[in-house]
């Protein structure tokens, strides 16, 4: 009785000692990310505005991910949409980064969307401006309020006015944001959602949601 104890018990503590060891990870690839970006506001590279026009607001009424793509759609001249994809598929195929670009590259293979996460500050800065310089939207993962609580959410960034601190979001909640880097990074950090409920927390954990994460589409 006494080793079967014994084992359950370590069984036990390995059951809780994996978790926390996740958080931890994250906690650390977190921080890794928050690297000085201050330079960038007078960095030359980065002194013109750069817009994508064209971008239509459509407000989701299934998920997030499917609004973005038929967004990104109807910008490109396609006929991609919430419905056709949730016909397709029956269900939510993006509710992973990786299953979401690996959407983006299904439904656009014209083009070569690939997925950045954990980039540090000034990377996700750099692969944006570049991004929207090329004439393209960017799709990326961020905390957003509905309402009053905050949510996991896709939506693309369509301009950058970098010495003006100004970055235009198109959100498929059904509207456009226009936020400060300082407000798009707390948010794409997470660092914004401070009471993220655990099970959430563990997504990121296990690898389900990833921060700092946007896509280049080339």
């Amino acid at each position: 009785m006494k080793k079967a104890a014994k084992i359950i018990g370590i069984i036990l503590a390995v059951l809780v000692a994996i978790p926390l060891v996740l958080l931890l990870i994250v906690s650390i690839r977190t921080a890794l990310t928050q690297d000085d970006y201050s330079a960038v506001y007078t960095d030359p590279k980065y002194q013109n505005p750069v817009k994508v026009a064209d971008v239509e607001v459509i407000q989701q009424h299934i998920s997030c991910g499917y609004a973005v793509i038929e967004m990104f759609s109807a910008w490109n001249g396609g006929n991609v949409t919430e419905d056709s994809l949730f016909d397709e598929y029956g269900t939510v195929v993006t509710s992973s980064g990786k299953n979401f670009c690996k959407e983006m590259n299904k439904q656009f293979p014209e083009y070569t969307t690939t997925m950045h996460k954990y980039v540090k500050n000034t990377e996700f800065i750099d692969i944006m401006y570049e991004t929207l310089e090329s004439g393209k939207p960017v799709p990326f993962e961020w905390a957003a309020m509905y309402g009053d609580e905050w949510t996991l959410h896709y939506s693309l960034i369509v301009g950058a006015d970098i010495p003006n601190d100004t970055i235009t979001v198109a959100n498929p909640y059904g509207y456009y944001e226009e936020l400060t880097l300082e407000e798009l990074l707390e948010r794409t950090s997470f660092r914004a959602y401070e009471h993220m409920p655990l099970f959430m927390r563990m997504g990121f954990a296990i690898g389900l949601f990833e921060k700092n994460t946007l896509y280049s589409v080339e």
